[in-house]
Formats: C-alpha cells, structure tokens, sequence
C-alpha cells in the first residue's frame, strides 16, 4: 500500500493535466501575455531568518556586501513598506504560509515541543490537518512543492511536517531550537533523519554547514524541474544566530574593523570574531540567492520565474554575540525582533519577473505576509484559499494602479503581549498586556518612522477607531491567549 506521501503525489499527477491547463489559462490572465498555451510561471519564496531591515545594500546597508540581492532589486522591484507576519519566527511563518493574519492565525507564538538537549522531541506547535497553505494550493494546482530551509510549524510525526502542508519534498530543520546549531548533527529530508558527516552535539565548528548542504538542495530541485512548474519555498535560517560561519565566509571580513570576542554569556555559542561572523552569515545568503538566479538563467527558465526575497522578522537584539547597532541593521526603524514596533516587523521585500515587474523600480504600497498567498495563487493563476485575511499585491507587482491597503494588524502573545495596526500613515501600538495595561500610542509614520512621538492625544477619534479594530480582529485562542483581551 503506497505511504501518505506517495499517495499524494499519485494524487496531485493525476490532476497535473487539467490544472495546468486552468493555471495557464490563468496566470495568462493574470500576466496579460494574452496567450492560453503558456506555461504557468514558477514562483521561488526566499526567506532570511532575522535579516533587518538594512542588512541590504539596497536598503542602505553600508557594511555587508550584498551585490548579488543589490543587482535583483535593480533588475526587479523594491517594497519599502512590506511587513512579516509577527515579530519571532514560528507565528510569522505561520502567517505566510496560510494567509491569515495573527489575530485568526492557528501559530501566534514560539511554542516549543522539547527541551535543549541532544535528546529532546524536536518541533513546535504543529499546524492542524486540513490546514490550508501556500505548499496546498500549488500542489493541487499541479506544481512540483518544494519547502527547503527551517520549518518550525511541527515536528516529526506530528500534522506539522511540510509533507503533510502540501509539499512533495522538505530538506532542512524541523525544530527551530535544532537551527540555533549552524553544524547540527542532522538534518531531516522528508520523514527521513539525515546525520551530517563530522558534526557533533553543540559544536561551534564541524565539517557540514547546514546551510551549505539546504543550497544544494535547492538546485537540485529547480533542475529536476525543467518539464513541471515549480514553487520552491526556501525559509534559509541565515543569519539567525549562533554566529557561525565556513572559512571561506569569514576572510573577507576578518579583520576588517574593531571585533572583540564573543564569550557566549549572553546565549547562544561563542565566536572569535562576531561581527565578522555576522557579515559573512548575511553574505553567504548573498551569494546563494546569485547561484539560484544564475541557475534559472542557465536553464532559460529565468523568465518565466518571480522571485521574491524577503525576511522572517527584523534584526536580532543584544544577544548571542549579534551587534546590530554596529551594522545599523534596522535603520531608522524603532525596536527589533520581539517587537511589534517598526524594526521588529518592517522587513526588505525584493520581487523580480523579467518582462512583468518593472525593472529598478520602487514602491511605498503597503503590503503584508498575509498578502503573499493570495498574491503568489493569483500570479500563478490559482485559485486562493478562501480563509486567506489577506489582499493581493499583484496589481502593485505588475506596475499597475492599485487602491490603497486596508488595515494591517498584528497581535503577538510574547514578549509581554503586544497588539499592533497599521492604516495609512498611522501606527496604533499596544504594549505589555500581561501587566494590565491597555494604553494605547500611536505615532504618524510619514513625520516619525522611528515611533519617538506618540499623538495619541492629540486624534481621540483615531485612537477610538485603532481600538474597535483591536478588538475585532482578534478572535480568542486557547493555545496562544492574548491578556486582557481573552480575560
């Protein structure tokens, strides 16, 4: 009798022929080529893992070299308003892959299945069967599914896997607390424990860099691919911490400036030379989205895909050895990841689908997560989940006119219990919860992207409404309560 998996697959053949056919008809459509044979564009999501908001050349980045993701945003387009679905990692993911924001998301927090040790249940709070996903909507459309990097919505055994979320093939980390380790002593593909030749439990160096062998993976993949379209979801878990990085990563940087020691006091593994460590972790990414493109170009599959590069959440705070006031990685941006002010959630959005986007471009729309689904499902003439909160960008992408975003909210269990929205040039945000306080600022973004002002005294009638939104886009969860609001 054939696994889960493989019935799946048997499943989604069968479909391939009169999907493709609706998905080009579609995506024709959608792209205004005018013609119905065309094949279906493929779609290629790449996801920093606590990348800021400039850790970019293109965003402003003066001290990391990025030419290879620089030359994307001059060859595509540029969001400068684009926001992650949470402040941490499992909720934010949660959001893109299932298009509702975290007032209604199933994931709104960390929420670990295990402790730290070598020996611990891998994995966080799963993600339901029947859940629908960006990974279940390309493979009913008769899309080759690939999710390679780290997952953190379930670990093994468990609803959660990635093959259980639409997608024919998974290789990376399954637990989040396993990706603090840049040489792990496995990695999974699919259902499979795949052990990585010369690493050990909690070592700072070791022969196998996960991150290197996740690239290979993804090549693989896209030329495996040449006859089907594809979605290649690729979470990469760069430069998340620990500060780790191969030799060849770190010389151009070593060096380079003043680099004192990390000694590891403040989590996470220590490092020789952490702000070298962290320049060559955000350039690695650099220069393995260059061989993605270069891939694609080599394989004449280059227009015909978009590709989208962007990041799970703003920059690390003071811990593990990260110094992102030395890199300015959030800019002008307040806070950082934890938080649901402007640096915790704003994050860099590149887009580039030569002959649809426009070239060297930039835009000001804003845009959300949630947004992607519905946006990468109309791109690829699919139809959307209809539990999706969020709206299509598609217009935007394309050059097109397009009506102004509605409200984007966010609430956030973590760190205190926070609630956030954003509409227009206004930005309501509530913090600390769980001590009883439902004070509520608000700061005008087009005068004070840095939220240094609060005018909630001055516009009562604004604040009243950023309250009834709070309100009513919250719908209560037994698994992730926000205080006071769930009391």
């Amino acid at each position: 009798m054939p696994s889960e998996s493989s019935a799946r697959r048997i499943f989604a053949t069968l479909q391939f022929c009169v999907a493709l056919l609706l998905g080009s008809a579609l995506a024709c459509r959608a792209s205004g080529t005018g013609s119905t044979n065309a094949r279906p564009p493929n779609v290629v999501f790449i996801m920093a893992d606590d990348l800021g908001w400039s850790e970019l050349g293109s965003y402003g980045q003066q001290k990391i070299e990025t030419p290879r993701l620089d030359r994307l945003a001059r060859e595509g387009l540029r969001f400068t308003q684009f926001y992650a679905g949470a402040p941490v990692c499992a909720p934010s993911r949660c959001v893109l892959l299932t298009g509702r924001h975290p007032g209604h998301a199933i994931v709104r927090d960390n929420f670990e299945r295990g402790g730290w040790g070598p020996n611990e249940p891998e994995g966080q709070f799963p993600l339901p069967p029947g859940t629908e996903t960006l990974g279940t909507a390309f493979q009913r459309g008769g899309f080759a599914t690939a999710a390679i990097g780290k997952w953190g919505l379930g670990g093994p055994g468990t609803s959660g896997e990635p093959n259980r979320q639409g997608f024919d093939l998974f290789y990376g980390y399954l637990c989040q607390r396993v990706a603090h380790n840049l040489f792990p002593t496995h990695l999974w593909r699919n259902t499979e424990r795949e052990d990585l030749p010369g690493n050990t439990w909690g070592n700072a160096v070791g022969e196998t860099y996960a991150h290197d062998r996740m690239t290979e993976e993804a090549l693989a993949f896209v030329r495996a691919q040449r006859e089907r379209p594809f979605f290649l979801y690729l979470p990469y878990h760069l430069p998340h911490l620990a500060l780790q990085a191969p030799q060849d990563a770190l010389e151009p940087y070593v060096g380079r400036w003043d680099d004192p020691p990390y000694d590891g006091k403040k989590g996470y593994l220590p490092h020789p030379t952490p702000r070298a460590a962290y320049a060559a972790m955000v350039m690695r990414i650099d220069r393995d989205v260059g061989r993605l493109l270069d891939l694609l170009h080599e394989l004449g599959l280059e227009e015909n895909t978009a590709v989208f590069f962007t990041s799970d959440n703003g920059a690390t705070y003071d811990v593990g050895g990260a110094d992102s006031p030395f890199f300015d990685s959030a800019g002008p941006l307040r806070g950082a990841k934890g938080s649901v002010y402007e640096g915790g959630l704003r994050v860099p959005l590149i887009v580039r689908w030569p002959g649809h986007v426009p070239v060297g471009a930039t835009t000001d729309r804003i845009a959300a997560f949630y947004d992607v689904l519905p946006t990468l499902t109309e791109l690829a003439g699919l139809p959307a989940p209809t539990t999706s909160d969020g709206e299509s960008f598609l217009p935007t992408l394309l050059g097109r006119e397009q009506e102004a975003r509605g409200p984007v909210y966010w609430e956030f269990p973590g760190y205190g219990g926070q609630q956030a929205v954003r509409h227009g040039r206004w930005k309501a945000v509530r913090r600390n919860l769980r001590e009883g306080k439902l004070t509520l600022a608000l700061y005008d973004l087009e005068n004070d992207v840095g939220e240094r002002i609060d005018v909630a005294a001055q516009h009562p009638d604004l604040v009243r409404r950023m309250e009834a939104l709070m309100r009513s886009e919250h719908v209560a969860s037994t698994d992730f309560p926000l205080p006071l609001l769930d009391d």
